[in-house]
């Protein structure tokens, strides 16, 4: 059966399939560009995180180029208050801009995923509905022939809608996956980049007054 047969035979439902596809494909494709783009850290910078904020100019003259990392370390040795929590909450921010950037369109995905199977099911039911009523107006003298091909006909839809669903839900567990490593990588930036600061006030955090229990128990 050729592709002008198949949308002719199935009908409306076929055609809202076929622009599911065109959808989902034009989704995965722009995403899979984007996560190209996104490069990583170096390797070299990656190994001295803990030392960024003390040498922040390394940023500058290092080769790293623009990507969610990169964005993280820039904004947090751009905003560096002195204070851990300030300073990690810049660098979740900018996580979650990030990540916000990078899941955009991955919940249409799902939609065209899920709902495929049902719509391709829908057109399914319609057209046995009407070849029913065919049998019912013939007043049951169909011929067998005329009738498996009226049925086979109308299970078309369900086909596609599978044909489509699985490969975008495929798609959309490997970009899901994807997002989610990033998001891994991100968070590990941010406490490797702010680990030596942490130490830093640790150490030099005051230590608690000790309670003047004589003073508490006066006139006791």
């Amino acid at each position: 059966m050729s592709m002008a047969e198949l949308l002719t035979k199935g009908g409306p439902v076929v055609w809202l399939l076929v622009c599911y596809s065109a959808i989902g494909l034009a989704i995965v494709l722009e995403r899979s560009l984007l996560f190209l783009r996104q490069r990583r850290l170096p390797r070299a910078l990656q190994e001295n995180l803990r030392c960024l904020l003390d040498q922040p100019e390394k940023l500058d003259n290092s080769d790293a180029k623009p990507g969610p990392e990169y964005r993280i370390v820039q904004a947090i040795t751009n905003a560096d208050a002195g204070e851990v929590e300030d300073l990690r909450s810049v660098g979740n921010r900018v996580r979650s801009d990030e990540l916000q950037r990078m899941e955009y369109g991955l919940r249409t995905l799902g939609i065209l995923g899920n709902t495929a199977p049902l719509l391709g099911l829908l057109g399914t039911i319609t057209g046995m509905i009407k070849a029913f009523m065919v049998i019912e107006q013939a007043g049951g003298k169909v011929d067998a022939q005329a009738l498996a091909g009226g049925i086979w006909e109308a299970m078309i839809t369900t086909g596609v809608g599978l044909a489509v669903a699985i490969p975008l839900l495929i798609l959309l567990h490997f970009l899901e996956g994807a997002v989610e490593r990033r998001n891994q990588s991100m968070e590990t930036t941010i406490a490797l980049l702010l680990e030596r600061r942490g130490k830093a006030q640790a150490y030099h955090a005051p230590s608690e007054q000790p309670h003047h229990w004589e003073g508490i128990t006066d006139g006791v």
